[in-house]
């Protein structure tokens, strides 16, 4: 006697369901490396680990310890980071135009006079900086996500936002310039985020 042969239904069960889990199986890998971070290797499988705690410390000495957290550190120029982004903060808290246009590219050194620039953080005393992100960018280039508070007299602080302290957190982009790391314009558009602390 023979087996009555399968339905067709059935004999076309295992192949869909074969298609099926190759499918859901290499979307999964495409997925994986599409949202992977750019700096993050591909058999890394970590996950991003979270910020430290911000200083209570408003003195102007705390934004000269420029923070980062694990992911920044990560990078292979989070050390140069790290010094540029010091030297940046100590020179605006210090008041000192010729530490800043050392620090910053030739474009922006060429938009504000020493006058104006000085003007700009007459009472500008900025802490707390960390640095949650490096990034790569085109060539060279890096683009850093830092967070930090500026304290200042309210009349100093940005007309569209009008607060004693503010917590600020962008992208700052940075370029080598005469082969040195220097800080860029800030991208055009909208603010920057902010929040009154």
């Amino acid at each position: 006697m023979t087996a009555p042969a399968p339905s067709s239904r059935q004999r076309w069960l295992v192949p869909v369901v074969v298609v099926v889990l190759s499918v859901t199986v290499g979307g999964g890998l495409l997925a994986r490396e599409i949202y992977r971070r750019p700096d993050q290797p591909a058999d890394d499988a970590s996950s991003s680990v979270p910020a430290p705690s911000p200083s209570n410390s408003g003195e102007p000495g705390a934004a000269n310890a420029v923070r980062m957290t694990d992911d920044a550190k990560a990078h292979p120029q989070a050390d140069a980071v790290r010094r540029l982004l010091e030297k940046y903060f100590t020179a605006i808290n210090l008041k000192q135009y010729q530490q800043w246009t050392s620090v910053v590219t030739d474009e922006r050194v060429a938009a504000q006079s020493p006058t104006d620039w000085k003007k700009g953080v007459r009472t500008t005393k900025d802490s707390d900086a960390l640095v949650y992100r490096i990034e790569r960018s085109s060539g060279s280039s890096l683009r850093v996500l830092v967070g930090f508070t500026s304290r200042q007299a309210v009349e100093d602080a940005p007309p569209f936002f009008r607060e004693p302290c503010i917590k600020w957190r962008l992208v700052m982009p940075m370029v080598i310039e005469d082969r040195t790391l220097k800080i860029a314009a800030v991208d055009g558009g909208p603010p920057p985020e902010h929040e009154k602390c």
